[in-house]
């Protein structure tokens, strides 16, 4: 690969008491900020609006909510025409601890062909359904992916090279993003870094604030499991053939 060029990208879709604090504390360590705004209501386009306008982050708007995976393609897209190599995506709701970006940034210059993916270390603050549907994700991925490769699926502080995460072709544009698109470049060929890093759930008096969708959400999930699942047995008969 060329030279690495990373740029932090931000999912967002009303995070007006976080966003802010989370850029301001991400350019401590990484200039180039893009921010994806994700059909934010009146408040969070707002505080969006600011970071572009004092010149704190390269805000990409989107008109509507389409889901996490979708405000994260954008991402992608934008940070390739802007040049960058890499994309670091951080979750804008202030849960994943931004001392540790120098880490993720090191371990994508020295291992630039590599996807780097979080795995959160977790604090009291971790509700314990969460904790149930990563065990359950971590079940499927690992099947998938024909062992342990991803150590944890979920975690939404990782590095993309990105040539290599666009050409992988994840199909989901809600929360099943952040666990089929591994998967799918695992399945190119890309290698895996996993690093840890401290998570924490915000209370809402804090700012914290949770999109998922317990029914829905789950629902998609189990679908792209299902799907990718299937995928995999058909590979296999098409090597057995």
């Amino acid at each position: 690969m060329g030279a690495v060029r990373v740029c932090a990208l931000l999912p967002t879709f009303d995070n007006p008491r976080t966003i802010g604090r989370v850029v301001g504390e991400v350019r401590k360590h990484l200039d180039d900020v893009i921010v994806v705004d994700d059909g934010s209501g009146e408040e969070g386009r707002a505080v969006v609006a600011g970071l572009a306008r004092d010149g704190l982050a390269r805000v990409v708007r989107r008109e509507t909510n389409g889901g996490k995976g979708a405000a994260v393609k954008t991402g992608f897209f934008s940070a390739r025409e802007q040049g960058f190599s890499h994309a670091l995506q951080i979750d804008a709701d202030g849960q994943h601890c931004t001392d540790d970006l120098p880490r993720f940034i090191a371990a994508a210059v020295d291992r630039p062909e590599a996807l780097i993916l979080g795995v959160p270390v977790f604090d009291e603050t971790q509700p314990f359904g969460r904790a149930v549907g990563r065990k359950i994700s971590q079940f499927w991925v690992n099947f998938e992916t024909g062992g342990q490769v991803i150590d944890d699926p979920q975690c939404g502080f990782r590095v993309y090279p990105l040539e290599e995460a666009l050409a992988a072709g994840a199909r989901g544009d809600r929360m099943q993003f952040d666990q089929e698109l591994p998967v799918r470049m695992i399945w190119r060929g890309v290698p895996v870094v996993n690093l840890p890093t401290r998570v924490r759930y915000l209370a809402p008096e804090e700012g914290g604030v949770s999109h998922f969708q317990m029914f829905r959400d789950n629902l998609r999930i189990s679908a792209m499991h299902t799907g990718l699942v299937f995928e995999k047995l058909m590979r296999f008969a098409r090597v057995g053939t």
